[in-house]
């Protein structure tokens, strides 16, 4: 008797679905058939949406990790990483089609059975949940302001109307979640979102100019200086410190959740890996630049997440309208990449809940049920928790780093379809060791700074 795949045969256990719906659909959780009229994705929109995944909050803080590396060392891990994601994503192509599985789950449950695939999904679940949780702060305190030691910096809508009930955080947040979440989070195919995921890397793209207009025009008045090129390294602690910066590139460099559901519904998926070329050297092209005219601006006064950065006077003209500017297009930026993320989140929070239901774009309820469960928890955590920035420094450096790195590099080496060549072999180790020294020490030099003081080096 010819063996199933891993991935498929949970679905052989559920109830005996109608013979009219598609055979695709039996071991596939993409919605590429529901709809009248859906030919498959096109390249271009791949492409966007991809690009979206991977451009999130995650490039607001590269500008720090690369001035603490120094220009020199922080733009050559951005490319670095680049590679070793692009190297990642191809196993998990090649695997997918090797075992005949449909989803990232379904490659991870085929090597290591049930339990991988549950690992594999928790990780997802907690990386993901964790980012959008994230984007609704930001989104939170880009709209309506927040408050540091004190001191309150204001929001766009609050400083142009004022302070009302309408202006404060949690009126503000349950409107985007009303009127762009919903009918964005609502579609049951991710092409769907084709259209505003091109707007969103637009607007990344606005960021990445206007940082580099003002950068122009304050060299040609001369008062920009030179960038440091290499760490400031004063002592032990200040070299170990560099490695919390390993976390926030790999976190900027997240989609391989995504990667499986885009290539379901393209209309030629022997283009998958061209479409993840070009959506690498696009999202590496505006980290890079994003990272070195943020560097040169503000050099050591480079805040964590720059955006904090464009809450003052920037020294050149019009500097409150370029705040302004910067501010509410990296705020819809980010509204638009909320529904890319959470589009696996549901797949993946589902796949863990259900895992013998038929497709959970096939059930309404379920699928709406879950929706709005997990949405709800989005909104408590970002209205109640609003200040989490160190949580997911850990999560970032445990979870993004076994689902973009560990997963695709043990999938290799365990091999089950015995496709795997020396060359995949020796990357996937080089993954592993990179992946686990780098986060362990990340985390270990994030524990350190809470109980000590470290004046290692100036960020």
């Amino acid at each position: 008797m010819t063996g199933l795949p891993s991935s498929d045969r949970k679905y052989r256990r559920s109830p005996p679905r109608s013979p009219l719906l598609p055979q695709k659909l039996d071991d596939d959780q993409s919605f590429d058939a529901h709809g009248s009229g859906f030919d498959g994705a096109s390249t271009s929109g791949a492409v966007f949406n991809l690009s979206t995944t991977i451009v999130g909050a995650g490039i607001m803080g590269l500008p720090a990790a690369v001035n603490q590396l120094g220009l020199i060392p922080g733009l050559l891990t951005i490319m670095f990483v680049s590679m070793l994601t692009e190297s990642s994503i191809d196993m998990i192509l090649r695997f997918s089609r090797a075992s005949k599985s449909k989803t990232y789950s379904g490659v991870a449950a085929d090597a290591f059975g049930g339990a991988g695939s549950n690992i594999l999904q928790a990780c997802i679940v907690i990386n993901n949940l964790g980012m959008l949780v994230v984007y609704m702060i930001i989104i939170g305190d880009v709209l309506s302001g927040t408050s540091v030691d004190g001191f309150h910096h204001g929001g766009v809508i609050e400083e142009w109307f004022g302070q009302h009930w309408w202006t404060t955080r949690s009126a503000l947040l349950l409107f985007t979640t009303f009127f762009v979440f919903a009918p964005l989070i609502s579609f049951k195919r991710v092409d769907s979102l084709r259209y505003t995921s091109a707007l969103s890397v637009a607007l990344a793209v606005v960021f990445v100019a206007i940082t580099a207009g003002v950068v122009i025009v304050q060299l040609m008045e001369g008062k920009i200086g030179m960038p440091r090129l290499m760490p400031k390294l004063v002592n032990q602690a200040s070299f170990w410190k560099l490695f919390t910066t390993v976390p926030v590139v790999v976190t900027a460099y997240i989609c391989h959740h995504n990667i499986l559901p885009i290539e379901n519904e393209l209309k030629d998926p022997t283009q998958m890996k061209s479409i993840v070329r070009k959506s690498l050297t696009l999202c590496t092209s505006v980290y890079i630049a994003t990272s070195f005219f943020g560097v040169v601006l503000f050099g050591d006064h480079t805040m964590d997440d720059v955006l904090a950065n464009f809450d003052g006077d920037l020294g050149i003209p019009y500097s409150s309208l370029l705040d302004d500017l910067v501010r509410v297009s990296y705020g819809l930026h980010l509204m638009l990449v909320f529904p890319i993320v959470f589009f696996s989140l549901r797949l993946n929070v589902d796949g863990l809940l259900f895992p013998y239901a038929i497709p959970i774009a096939f059930d309404n309820k379920r699928f709406f049920s879950v929706t709005i469960a997990l949405m709800g928890f989005i909104l408590m955590g970002a209205s109640f928790v609003p200040s989490i920035w160190d949580a997911f420094q850990f999560t970032g450096a445990t979870a993004a780093v076994c689902v973009g790195f560990i997963f695709p590099a043990a999938i290799t080496l365990r091999n089950i379809p015995g496709i795997a060549a020396k060359n995949d072999r020796l990357i996937s180790w080089m993954m592993i060791f990179l992946a686990v020294s780098t986060s362990t020490v990340a985390v270990t030099s994030d524990i350190y700074s809470i109980f000590y003081v470290d004046e290692g080096i100036t960020s």
